[in-house]
């Protein structure tokens, strides 16, 4: 592991603060007026995914975290936590609590192949891409004359999740939707 000094605490890098990953969010240095200069940064931890400002002093040094990823298998929520699988060993099996990993979860159908990110060889936290096919399940039936105002209606997709979409999306159709808002992007097929 690479020691970072005060002013190399960067964005998008990820250090061990207090024997935990940490992903740096942002970073600012800055000094103020005869004082020595300061690192101001918002850090996220990996494990509980809490966000927290830290500032680093001229003199402090952070160790930069050695974490890996894996390709593993989404297989259910169940009771609070959601469960996956290593891709290539099946029986090798673990879960995340429900409320770290609910905002990407929502988007994953049981047996999607997704990331996770480990730390010291244990599954701390999972990615998805940026962008997801799902199939619409239940969609508001349309009223002739909604072309017109060119609104939106709640719908739901196959992984269970409500998403906005413009009105003339219907039961069936794939719809390709930004996980990290949640909005609709495109349709991708029409409905049979």
């Amino acid at each position: 592991m690479a020691v970072l000094s005060y002013n190399e605490i960067l964005p998008k890098t990820v250090i061990v603060y207090n024997g935990e990953p940490y992903e740096v969010l942002s970073s600012h240095v800055f000094r103020m007026q005869m004082r020595k200069p300061v690192n101001q940064t918002k850090l996220r931890n990996l494990i509980s995914g809490k966000v927290t400002e830290i500032s680093f002093h001229q003199n402090e040094t952070v160790q930069e975290a050695e974490v890996g990823k894996m390709s593993a298998k989404y297989l259910y929520t169940s009771r609070g936590e959601s469960w996956f699988c290593d891709e290539k060993n099946p029986k090798n099996r673990f879960a995340f609590p429900e409320e770290a990993v609910r905002e990407r979860v929502q988007w994953l159908a049981p047996n999607a192949t997704t990331e996770v990110v480990t730390f010291e060889d244990r599954p701390i936290t999972v990615t998805i891409p940026v962008k997801v096919d799902l199939e619409v399940t239940e969609a508001p039936p349309n009223i002739k004359g909604d072309s017109a105002t060119g609104g939106n209606k709640p719908v739901k997709v196959a992984t269970g999740a409500m998403v906005n979409v413009p009105l003339f999306i219907n039961a069936g159709d794939i719809i390709r939707i930004n996980t990290d808002t949640g909005v609709y992007a495109e349709r991708i097929e029409k409905a049979k």
